[in-house]
């Protein structure tokens, strides 16, 4: 008797741990986000690539195109440090600055700093 109850205990206990370590906010490969504007162009997260590259492939280095702008997350990689780092594309399917199909995003970070929304 008391090892059935002992047992019934130790079942509900580790059932409800696993129901409480659910992560809600996890995201995965698909999802859509919104690139928020920053102060200055500046952004630490999201890893544009630099102007003269744009420039080097035909592409226009205009920040404002791309602020308010739908992203999709194509890809994820969790990286040996633990950061997440995430392939973007833009879901018209046009190029970021005409040049560049898709963008690297440490996630983790970019979210934290509302870089994406």
């Amino acid at each position: 008797m008391k090892t059935s109850i002992f047992t019934l205990f130790v079942c509900a206990f580790l059932s409800l741990s696993s129901f409480s370590q659910k992560n809600s906010d996890s995201v995965k490969v698909g999802d859509i986000f919104t690139i928020a504007k920053v102060e200055m162009n500046n952004y630490k997260h999201i890893k544009f690539p630099k102007d003269n590259f744009i420039i080097k492939k035909g592409g226009i280095a205009n920040y404002k195109n791309i602020v308010n702008q739908k992203v999709k997350i194509t890809a994820l990689e969790e990286k040996k440090n633990g950061k997440t780092q995430a392939t973007i594309q833009l879901t018209s399917g046009r190029s970021f600055f005409k040049s560049h199909k898709y963008i690297k995003v440490d996630l983790k970070k970019a979210l934290s700093s509302k870089e994406l929304i």
